[in-house]
């Protein structure tokens, strides 16, 4: 582990180095707070060993700044001084010191307390990681792989705002399985999903690695086209309409069946600042889905905004 040491002694900085490399930890030495800080900032520091009494910035001082702008983890901090009263502990601590160990100490307390920060830090990225695939969890359609609502939604706004930013263009795909009600009805909903995860893997081997793809609710579909003109727009949904016709789905009894899907395209050129917001945006790929639908589905309408 990386380890930042502060003190403004040199030879307390080496006896503090010398026990830390001893078992194996990387150290970056520091003279006082403000360059300690300074480090924090430009480095990827976890863990600082720092003493109390230093000019500029003291060690309380130091603790409390990183307190205040911690953004990239937490930072374990062990407080090491001379001063050695109830009254110093109870300040060193509420500075937000995390341990306190006093001069002279001993290096395998010092090692005993390094190893209980690191149990800490582990702790925390153990957190961190289980929070991050939760988070994930929790933005992914369970049947299909794909972005749920709430995560394209998500997407297609942020790529609305950023179209929006640089004056580009945006699409929107909305796709709907033709008749899926009938499929349920008479092949079973076992193979209704088998459908929508055929479906599924049909936009996905048809759409560009970075375009957004999400179930929107039941056999509906949402597909988010950056910077992307309105012709090339529509050839990407008759592209998937197409691909969808093409992939038939083989049952038990060896029947194949067969799949088809309607879409439709809303796409704007250039996006300004005077720009439908999202939701308007899905309502007219919405209203154009419901045109290639009454025209007799397997189709694409398109709607240029």
């Amino acid at each position: 582990m990386k380890i930042l040491v502060v003190d403004d002694e040199r030879l307390e900085r080496r006896l503090v180095e010398k026990a830390l490399t001893r078992i194996g930890h990387d150290v970056v030495l520091a003279e006082n707070g403000v360059l300690a800080w300074q480090i924090v900032q430009e480095q990827q520091i976890r863990f600082v060993i720092t003493d109390w009494d230093m000019p500029e910035m003291n060690g309380a001082q130091l603790i409390e700044t990183i307190r205040e702008e911690e953004k990239r983890g937490y930072v374990y901090t062990i407080m090491v001084t001379s001063k050695d009263t109830e009254e110093d502990v109870v300040e060193g601590l509420f500075s937000g010191a995390d341990d306190y160990i006093t001069k002279p100490f001993n290096p395998r307390e010092l090692e005993a307390r390094i190893a209980v920060g690191e149990r800490m830090l582990n702790l925390e990225d153990n957190l961190t990681c289980t929070n991050q695939k939760l988070e994930r969890l929790a933005m992914v359609d369970t049947l299909t792989g794909l972005m749920n609502r709430r995560a394209i939604y998500k997407f297609g706004h942020a790529e609305l705002e950023r179209a929006r930013r640089e004056s580009g263009s945006l699409s929107i795909i909305f796709l709907d399985i033709d008749k899926f009600k009938t499929i349920n009805d008479v092949y079973g909903h076992l193979t209704g999903d088998e459908t929508l995860k055929a479906v599924a893997q049909s936009i996905r081997e048809r759409s560009r690695s970075y375009d957004g793809i999400g179930r929107w609710a039941g056999d509906e579909f949402l597909i988010i086209l950056p910077s992307i003109s309105v012709a090339d727009a529509e050839k990407a949904a008759k592209r998937i309409v197409e691909g969808i016709a093409a992939t038939n789905l083989a049952l038990l009894d060896g029947t194949l069946l067969k799949t088809r899907a309607s879409a439709g395209v809303a796409s704007l050129a250039r996006v300004t600042s005077a720009a439908a917001v999202l939701d308007d945006i899905i309502q007219q790929a919405d209203e154009a889905l419901y045109r290639a639908k009454e025209a007799g589905g397997n189709q694409v309408e398109t709607v240029w905004l």
